[in-house]
């Protein structure tokens, strides 16, 4: 695949590291590394920062001077969106849907909210459950109308155009695999909007590598996920020039770490933060990374990763914690004299 044909504005710091986590590794009885795409750049970095680079590109080729985007309050894609357009000297207006109906204060005004304004954009805020796609376009012809040239990017920068950046990091883990003489045996990671897992099977299925990916849901129902996710894949596939690459057989979501919804903490979710930040000094986000982790976690413990080396693609989301202080209980870590 010969992706230099295609648009791109190269911001991301790349390629992100590829890391043993030995303590985690003990604790679960399963060898474990981590693919450190929260440390892409951009704003604390996270996984849309690869998907930005493509669709950033093709923005600016479109003549657009306003991106415009929408995600639930603590959207780690509206953060990076507007970092990138900060760099690029753009405007940028996010659309924000209530997913939750947390009355606080940082959880509204906090996390990546706080970054949003910071990084210039401007916001505007919708109850939970209303057709998200449709508002922003409604929001994008009221711009246009005042004279401005709109690109609207998806929620989570999930189409074929944001895939590409997943493809990119499949080629990019392979390579970093063969260079170290590492065979790997699973790829997991958190799944939602559905590019990253797309972009990232369609990459492995298309250089034939062998290697699965286990998508854990952070909002869908199974069916729907692995739907989603095989829906694009086929379009990213088919954007590359490798129609049919990708079988249905080839999209596996697990969607038991969901809870009560999206953006909505877990008990595993909150176990596996603790985890991974007090054994290796990694910083999850509760919304969607610790889910996924949480599932990994709790499926290692059931042997599902037995004799398997399994990569967990860290996808970001750290500046989030700061709007969800109220779900952790920090009484016992303070010491009184």
């Amino acid at each position: 695949m010969h992706l230099s044909r295609f648009p791109r504005i190269r911001l991301a710091h790349l390629p992100t590291p590829l890391e043993p986590l030995p303590r985690l590794s003990k604790e679960l009885g399963v060898e474990v590394w981590i693919k450190r795409d929260d440390a892409t750049g951009m704003s604390t970095g996270g996984n849309k920062t690869r998907k930005l680079e493509f669709l950033m590109a093709e923005a600016l080729d479109q003549g657009a001077d306003m991106v415009m985007t929408q995600g639930a309050t603590q959207t780690n894609h509206g953060r990076q969106t507007a970092a990138y357009a900060a760099k690029l000297g753009i405007a940028c207006h996010i659309l924000l849907e209530d997913r939750t109906g947390y009355d606080n204060a940082n959880y509204n005004h906090n996390g990546n909210v706080l970054l949003d304004h910071l990084h210039g954009a401007t916001t505007e805020k919708f109850p939970g459950g209303h057709d998200m796609p449709a508002e922003m376009e409604r929001a994008a012809e009221r711009m246009r109308a005042e004279g401005r040239n709109v690109y609207v990017i998806p929620g989570g920068g999930s189409n074929p155009t944001g895939a590409l950046g997943y493809v990119n990091c499949a080629f990019e883990l392979v390579s970093q695999a063969n260079d170290a003489g590492l065979t790997i045996d699973r790829v997991v990671h958190a799944t939602g909007s559905s590019g990253t897992q797309a972009g990232l099977v369609t990459g492995l299925c298309a250089m034939n590598s062998g290697i699965p990916v286990l998508g854990i849901g952070t909002r869908a129902p199974r069916e729907k996920q692995e739907q989603m996710v095989f829906d694009l894949a086929g379009r990213t596939a088919d954007r590359i020039g490798c129609s049919g690459a990708v079988k249905r057989s080839d999209v596996v979501a697990n969607t038991d770490y969901v809870g009560e919804g999206y953006g909505i903490p877990t008990k595993s979710g909150i176990e596996a933060i603790r985890m991974f930040a007090e054994l290796e000094g990694i910083l999850l986000d509760p919304c969607y990374s610790a889910k996924g982790a949480a599932g990994l976690i709790d499926l290692a413990r059931k042997g599902e990763f037995r004799d398997q080396r399994v990569v967990f693609l860290h996808t970001g989301g750290a500046a989030a914690l700061g709007g969800y202080d109220f779900a952790f209980d920090h009484a016992d870590r303070w010491v009184h004299i």
